[in-house]
């Protein structure tokens, strides 16, 4: 009897130290299954975090992207207009009747002045924003690709500097300067630039237009003085406040 009482505590004890051993492994697992979601769930922030991140270059492309499609922008040549400032680096030309047209320079765009932007035919590129900041200016430009390659301003009356330039009447070489820009030089060689102007009359002899020998002159366009200027050609040249009045070809 005693042999089996103490038989039976002992598969008792055992029974009772095998539950123990178990709810302990339980408890055990539970912790370690709660600590391993809890370092999961963090990292999933993180993970969002690096990829809200990458967004700011994302951008950066889409800025990128906006450029490049400005190069492939439209190809022009307007006349007529007047330019504008818009932004650094972008402006505006407006032609009366016809819709405004944004465009971009370029380190390589060719500014050619008559008086408002500067007073050459190279001008910079800060000197066409300081004066398209003040008001528009009358010029002429052609585009590739969204991209200004060359910015003209045109000269007239009441525009620019030639307002205050000299008159008088010249006879001698006339030579060419910049895009409606001439000079024209008197015997000793002191030279005398001037303005030309929609306005601008020039007749030729055979040299600027016409036929050479002919008894009269004949009238000449602004392009056929600028092709004859770039190679010499002796006129009388009429000035009037800074530009050409009349310009006739010497016989």
């Amino acid at each position: 009897m005693n042999r089996r009482l103490r038989k039976t505590a002992l598969v008792t004890a055992a029974i009772t130290a095998g539950l123990l051993m178990t709810a302990c492994q339980n408890g055990s697992t539970g912790k370690g299954s709660s600590a391993d979601t809890s370092a999961s769930t963090t990292a999933t922030p993180q993970g969002s975090s690096k990829t809200s991140g990458t967004s700011g270059p994302s951008g950066s492309s889409g800025t990128a992207g906006n450029a490049s499609k400005s190069q492939q922008g439209v190809n022009a040549t307007i006349t007529g207009g007047t330019v504008s400032y818009l932004a650094p680096g972008k402006y505006l030309v407006a032609v009366p009747g016809k819709t405004d047209r944004a465009f971009f320079v370029a380190t390589d765009t060719q500014v050619h002045g008559a008086g408002t932007i500067c007073g050459g035919s190279h001008c910079t590129l800060d000197q066409l924003e300081t004066a398209t900041r003040k008001a528009a200016v009358p010029a002429d430009v052609t585009i590739r690709k969204g991209v200004a390659t060359v910015v003209r301003e045109r000269h007239g009356a009441g525009s620019g500097t030639g307002t205050k330039g000299v008159s008088g009447t010249w006879l001698g070489n006339v030579g060419y300067l910049a895009p409606g820009k001439f000079t024209v030089s008197d015997m000793k060689g002191v030279e005398q630039a001037f303005f030309v102007a929609d306005s601008t009359k020039v007749y030729g002899a055979g040299t600027i237009c016409g036929a050479p020998g002919s008894s009269g002159s004949s009238r000449c366009t602004l392009d056929q003085l600028e092709a004859a200027a770039k190679k010499g050609v002796s006129a009388k040249v009429v000035i009037s406040g800074g530009v050409a009045t009349t310009v006739t070809e010497d016989r």
